[in-house]
């Protein structure tokens, strides 16, 4: 005797509540707080550099950090969502390890500047993979208007990084090599 299978019912869900939904929201809500925390330890970490270079692009992400923070808000608000930051886990991580950096390398060293690219890289790739991945969702979800300002942002973190990368080759961690423990 042949079995046949049943079909589950298909679900018609409203994007807004979708699991998928509740996801981005989620996903939003800890960016926010990880960028609200960065705009507060990056002028640590331009205070702490010595390279006028990688002080200067560090206070120039810091302006575009604020700009960030506003995007969010933006984008929650496009899908009718209040913004909320939700404490990120990953970023008070990545920040506490950029605060040991900083507290463990010599002051006025160029094996700082190293450390604090080292952890600001580890940062810009932590919100790049962050921005990539609420893009793609937003785009899914339909929500057209958040997913342009958080590719704004992503553009953003990869030119940061990029930068970052650029300041380490020039000359800095090729310095460093040769300053004493």
């Amino acid at each position: 005797m042949a079995t046949t299978k049943t079909k589950a019912p298909e679900q018609t869900l409203d994007v807004q509540d979708s699991a998928l939904n509740e996801l981005f929201i989620d996903e939003l809500k800890d960016i926010y707080w990880a960028e609200k925390h960065l705009a507060k330890a990056l002028p640590k970490m331009a205070k702490a550099a010595t390279s006028d270079e990688l002080r200067a692009a560090i206070e120039n992400h810091l302006s575009e950090t604020e700009r960030q923070i506003t995007r969010l808000e933006d984008a929650f608000a496009s899908i009718d969502e209040k913004a909320v930051a939700v404490k990120c886990e990953a970023m008070a991580g990545l920040l506490k390890e950029g605060e040991e950096i900083i507290t463990e390398t010599e002051k006025g060293s160029i094996t700082r500047d190293a450390g604090i690219i080292s952890a600001a890289q580890k940062i810009e790739h932590y919100e790049i993979a962050s921005y990539g991945t609420l893009k793609t969702l937003a785009t899914v979800l339909g929500y057209n208007e958040a997913a342009e300002l958080l590719d704004s942002t992503l553009q953003e973190e990869k030119n940061c990084d990029s930068l970052l990368t650029k300041i380490a080759e020039a000359g800095i961690n090729q310095k460093s090599k040769t300053e004493k423990a």
